[in-house]
Order: C-alpha cells, then sequence, then structure tokens
C-alpha cells in the first residue's frame, strides 16, 4: 500500500510544480481525450449579497405561570431537561379547588331536579291549557317557571366547568415540548396567580434576526432571499421567509430583519451569533463545485483538460455559496476542467508510469 502511495504523491508534486499558471497545448497528432470527467465552465447570475451579523431566537419560548392559588407539590423537570408535549410540569394541592368543584357539582344536581319538577309541572299544565280548562295566567306561569329553572340550570353547569378548570390550574401542562431555560418555585413553595413557575423553549422552530443599515432596507426587501452562512460558508441554509420590520431603531437607526428558518438545525443554539447573508443585488459569476478544487499546502488550483492535456493550473478564489465557489482569476468561460482533480491526478500518473515503461 505505502509503495502505490509514493509514486502517486511525488507524481503530483512534480505535476504541480510543472503545470501551474500553465495552459495546456494541443501536439500535433494528438491522442483522445482523457477519460476524466470534465467540467465546461460558464458564467452564471448569482445573488449580490452582504453579510451580517444575527442572533439565533426559539419562536416557541414562554414563562408559564400559576393560574390559581396553591402549594407547590411536585415539579418533575429541571433546567436543562427535555419536556414532551403535554408533559406535567407543575403540580399544586387542589384540596379547595377540589372542594368548590363537588359543590358546584351538587349544585347542578339541585338545580337538575328544579328543572326537572319545573317542566313536568309546565307540560301538565300546556295539555290542560290546551283543553281551555286552565287560564292564560296560570300557563304563563308555569311556562316561566320552566325557564326560570332552566336557566338556573344553566348557571350551575357554568359555575360547575369554572370550578373545574380551577381544578384543572393546579395541573400546569408543557404547550410543547422543549427544554427548561428556568424554574422560579421550588417544591412547598406556595404560589399566587400569575405568579412564574417555569419557562421554557422548544428547538424545533427556529429564527434569526439582525440589525441591518438603513442603505440596505431597500434592497432587501425588494428580493427577499436572505441565507444563513455556517461552517466558514461551506454550508447555508436558506430563510422560508425574509421580514424587515417596519421601523427603524432611533439611536442606531437600523432596522430589525427576521429570518424564520426551516426545521431546526441541530447545530443551532439560540442565543448565539451567527452569519446572516442578504441579497441585495445580482451580478454574473463564473462559479466552480468545490470539489474540483485541489489544495496542496499554498497552493489551490484545478486540473485544466485540453485536448489530451491535463494540467494544474492556480486559480484565485472569492466568495463560496453553498456547494460552489467564485473563480476571481485564473480561469476563463468555455475552459473546460477535470470535476474530480484526485482522478485526474490517477491519470496522469498512470501515463508517466506508461512513459516510463
Amino acid at each position: 500500500m505505502s509503495n502505490l502511495r509514493r509514486p502517486l504523491s511525488v507524481a503530483a508534486v512534480l505535476l504541480m510544480l510543472a503545470g501551474c499558471g500553465r495552459s495546456p497545448q494541443p501536439q500535433a497528432g494528438a491522442r483522445p481525450a482523457p477519460p476524466v470527467p470534465v467540467i465546461t465552465l460558464a458564467e452564471r447570475m448569482v445573488p449580490r449579497e452582504h453579510v451580517w451579523d444575527g442572533t439565533v431566537q426559539a419562536v416557541n419560548r414562554a414563562t408559564l405561570s400559576a393560574q390559581t392559588s396553591g402549594r407547590i407539590v411536585e415539579l418533575p423537570y429541571d433546567v436543562n431537561d427535555y419536556v414532551p408535549k403535554g408533559a406535567v410540569v407543575a403540580r399544586l394541592t387542589d384540596v379547595e379547588q377540589g372542594a368548590a368543584a363537588h359543590s358546584a357539582m351538587a349544585q347542578v344536581r339541585v338545580a337538575q331536579a328544579a328543572y326537572r319538577d319545573a317542566e313536568a309541572q309546565y307540560q301538565r299544565i300546556a295539555a290542560v291549557y290546551a283543553r281551555r280548562l286552565v287560564s292564560k295566567a296560570q300557563y304563563d306561569q308555569a311556562r316561566a317557571s320552566a325557564d326560570s329553572a332552566k336557566a338556573a340550570l344553566d348557571a350551575a353547569r357554568q359555575n360547575f366547568r369554572a370550578a373545574q378548570q380551577s381544578q384543572d390550574y393546579t395541573v400546569v401542562r408543557a404547550p410543547y415540548a422543549g427544554i427548561v431555560t428556568q424554574r422560579f418555585v421550588q417544591v412547598g413553595e406556595a404560589v399566587r396567580p400569575g405568579q412564574p413557575l417555569i419557562a421554557g423553549i422548544s428547538l424545533n422552530q427556529l429564527r434569526v434576526e439582525a440589525q441591518v443599515p438603513q442603505s440596505d432596507v431597500a434592497a432587501i426587501r425588494r428580493y427577499a432571499r436572505g441565507w444563513l452562512v455556517l461552517d466558514g460558508g461551506a454550508r447555508r441554509i436558506e430563510a422560508t421567509r425574509v421580514i424587515v420590520f417596519p421601523y427603524a431603531d432611533p439611536a442606531t437607526h437600523t432596522f430589525t430583519v427576521r429570518l424564520e428558518l426551516p426545521p431546526a438545525d441541530t447545530s443551532l443554539n439560540p442565543g448565539e451569533v451567527v452569519r446572516v447573508a442578504f441579497m441585495v443585488g445580482a451580478r454574473s459569476r463564473l462559479m466552480i463545485p468545490e470539489s474540483a478544487l485541489l489544495r496542496r499546502g499554498e497552493i489551490t488550483g484545478v486540473y485544466v483538460v485540453h485536448g489530451d492535456q491535463v494540467a494544474l493550473r492556480q486559480i484565485r478564489l472569492g466568495h463560496r455559496f453553498g456547494g460552489e465557489v467564485e473563480v476571481i482569476s485564473g480561469l476563463v468561460p468555455g475552459e473546460r476542467i477535470a470535476r474530480d482533480p484526485l482522478q485526474a491526478v490517477a491519470w496522469l500518473v498512470n501515463r508517466h508510469q506508461g512513459r516510463g515503461t
């Protein structure tokens, strides 16, 4: 294995030193083109962009507060714990609330009995009134009594629902899955309505906000495209929506621009600073795949294919756009380069060894 690596490395170094900066020239009686996949270069329109720092935020973040009074009897989760949606995050004593619910239920039963009696009385009076055996005043009174009993039953039911809801408030559940960021109370502590209990954020949906100078706001609004630039530009996440706030900070004269992101990237964390790029125009650029680059120390180049010749040429690079990189100098449109530099090296080594033998 080591015997194979050595000639390949030596040949590659010789080829780089001999080929950098020179275009291959066709020879008389040239052989067929080498079996190396190539890319024909052409300029194309790509976004012109400006880059700023932005802050990652969680879309769903909340502080859960007590909606009834009581004493904390259970706090199953602590800071940094993951909480599933609907899980109990705090439980309060419910003695008073339970007693109120039972009392309200008893009032509902009383109201139901009164309503049944009033309705039955009304039905009897109505049947007799139909035969003209009672006065209309008696009929109206029976009907009013039934309606009053029905209203009392409805009120009792509403009171029961309110009491039941108050009892439900003694169990606090997570509105969505997320991470606990802060706990404001401890087990055994008495709480009152409105008192904060626990805070958390969801990592399932994130967004980024950046402060942008006034001079670029019009272009950002026009194109409405933005990206998170990660790993030094090697990776990008395009925003699903770009929102420019309709007002500026009077102190800094900057506008807040929000980027809504696709489903959360596990490498992003709320509160961290990231680079964000906004499209402010477009221009023609010569782009090549980053996979076509060969990097050896100080040298960055590509293998140019011309006829049956393959030679390394050093180039100067510009901005990265995902898996592509801009070529500032060293190549011109219409030239062909090897798609895979290692495959080009292997072909050159094989040809060199064939000539040596």
